[in-house]
């Protein structure tokens, strides 16, 4: 039976033309993606862009409009490229100007305004009516859109700023997950693993084939917000995979 309970959907938008071009790796997927899981929110689509004003304006007011709740990471910073707050301000059709507490927060670093050249001016600059998001390791804030986030790209930067957003952030039932190694190909279970989902529909049903030590198989995952809904659709996951003559082993999730 389907549950009326609110559902609460995110999305996460990583800017950066550095990450596009294979040279750094973003680092910063997993731990949102946990984060939200924790709080009851399900991040839904994740989009990797470059540093185009007008594909983050596009993306952002796309992504802002479908979900509760948007994530960026990437151009905050000091450079010439770093265009996200200028991209923000104009998917919100307001200015990007001095934000008085952002400056405030750099003179008190810096003590003295001779010491905060116009790069680092630069990054105390916000939307129009924008609501900081604190930066306690290099002070430069990020700041939060309606229902856009803005955070660093940098993951400890961005750790610290997203742990910060506290009550911002409301959500549902957190996910709980079980994973069953198979040990037996996926065609092997196909079939029966189908059914199982038809029966369960309120729980997410995965395989993930792997390959090692010359065996083949597969790690079955499910996901669920009511335990007793999950631990039932375990059971018949297992079932299943012993019927067709597997040895079904149970995983840290």
């Amino acid at each position: 039976m389907a549950t009326s309970e609110r559902i609460y959907t995110a999305s996460l938008i990583i800017i950066g033309n550095e990450i596009l071009s294979g040279r750094t790796q973003d680092a910063n997927l997993a731990f949102i993606g946990r984060r939200l899981n924790e709080r009851g929110i399900r991040l839904q689509v994740v989009r990797v862009i470059s540093d185009v004003t007008d594909t983050i304006v596009a993306t952002v007011n796309e992504c802002r409009a479908k979900f509760d709740y948007v994530f960026t990471t990437g151009g905050i910073g000091p450079t010439h490229d770093d265009i996200t707050a200028d991209s923000i301000a104009l998917a919100f059709g307001v200015e990007n100007k001095p934000n008085d507490e952002a400056y405030q927060l750099l003179l008190d670093h810096y003590g003295d305004p001779e010491k905060i050249n116009s790069a680092r001016i630069r990054m105390a600059h916000t939307p129009v009516g924008a609501q900081l998001i604190h930066n306690p390791i290099s002070l430069a804030p990020g700041f939060q859109m309606e229902n856009v986030f803005v955070m660093a790209g940098v993951p400890r930067i961005m750790q610290v700023m997203f742990d910060g957003l506290g009550d911002r952030l409301v959500g549902g039932r957190p996910l709980k997950s079980r994973a069953i190694d198979a040990r037996l190909p996926e065609g092997a279970i196909a079939g029966g693993l189908g059914k199982v989902q038809e029966r369960f529909g309120d729980i997410d049903i995965g395989s993930y084939p792997y390959f090692r030590e010359g065996l083949v198989g597969c790690t079955l995952v499910l996901r669920g917000a009511d335990e007793t809904q999950l631990d039932a659709a375990a059971e018949e996951v297992r079932s299943l995979v012993r019927s067709v003559g597997g040895d079904p082993v149970d995983e840290t999730t």
